[in-house]
């Protein structure tokens, strides 16, 4: 596959993901939310990768959308009278709706500026590390613009609502440690540690069992709007997958014979 907009590698059983207009501090255009969806429709698809790395290329992670030229909608929206409405949806939106579907690892390793957007679609990761100088935040109303991409939801999700608020409409932009004890950031890491610690992360999940992390993932985020009695449902429906699944074997007889696992996603 031939990108023009982001970096994609796969490492063995770790797939990363470097969004690449670095003059631009990588805020996304319709092309770069496009071939993300296509890099990352590829991991889930290939059996081999079981954790997937997202970050930025040179000193942001993502600046949000780009409003560095005039604005114009797509031609195929431009005069239509939702216009507006349709460019969100079908664009951002679906990569929004994607990642919070997608059920192997995430990880945002966030190297330099996460805000608007970018703030949106690193908490759209399963962890977000950050390295010492990132910052992350909320910048839309600077312009005039509201969180549309998802920020709205997620925001109060992470921080709170009050704190939520208060970052969107004074448009505050938070060092990585403040940003972690909002609850935006897992870890703060120093800046040229991030890939390292990153990449530890992804291939400590990487040598977990496939099969079981992926419906673990999936049970916690559609669990989040259950009662506890559709909850358990939930759970015994779950486990007629991964109970029957060779990798239980694996693990016990791993646990028995006092070595490490080799699970293998059977």
């Amino acid at each position: 596959m031939e990108f023009r907009e982001i970096i994609y590698a796969k490492d063995q059983h770790v797939a990363t993901i470097t969004l690449n207009r670095p003059a631009k501090l990588n805020a996304y255009s319709e092309l770069m939310v496009h071939e993300i969806l296509t890099a990352l429709a590829d991991a889930r698809d290939d059996d081999a990768v079981r954790a997937v790395i997202l970050t930025g290329a040179g000193r942001g992670f993502c600046s949000g959308g780009d409003i560095s030229t005039d604005f114009q909608y797509p031609a195929r929206y431009r005069g239509h009278k939702m216009e507006a409405m349709l460019e969100m949806r079908e664009n951002m939106h679906v990569l929004v709706r994607f990642l919070r579907r997608f059920d192997k690892p995430v990880i945002a390793a966030i190297n330099g500026a996460a805000v608007a957007g970018g703030l949106t679609l690193a908490l759209c990761c399963d962890f977000r590390i950050a390295a010492e100088s990132a910052r992350l935040g909320d910048t839309s109303l600077k312009f005039a613009l509201i969180p549309d991409e998802g920020g709205a939801y997620l925001f109060p999700k992470f921080m709170g609502l009050e704190n939520a608020l208060k970052m969107s409409l004074f448009s505050e932009v938070y060092p990585a440690r403040q940003a972690k004890e909002l609850g935006l950031v897992t870890e703060v890491v120093a800046d040229d540690e991030l890939m390292a610690t990153a990449r530890a992360w992804a291939e400590r999940l990487a040598e977990g069992p496939p099969v079981a992390i992926r419906m673990t993932k999936r049970m916690m985020y559609k669990q989040q709007t259950m009662d506890l009695e559709n909850a358990l449902e939930d759970a015994a429906l779950s486990v007629m997958v991964t109970n029957y699944c060779e990798d239980v074997k694996e693990g016990t007889a791993a646990f028995h014979e006092k070595r490490k696992p080799q699970f293998k996603g059977k």
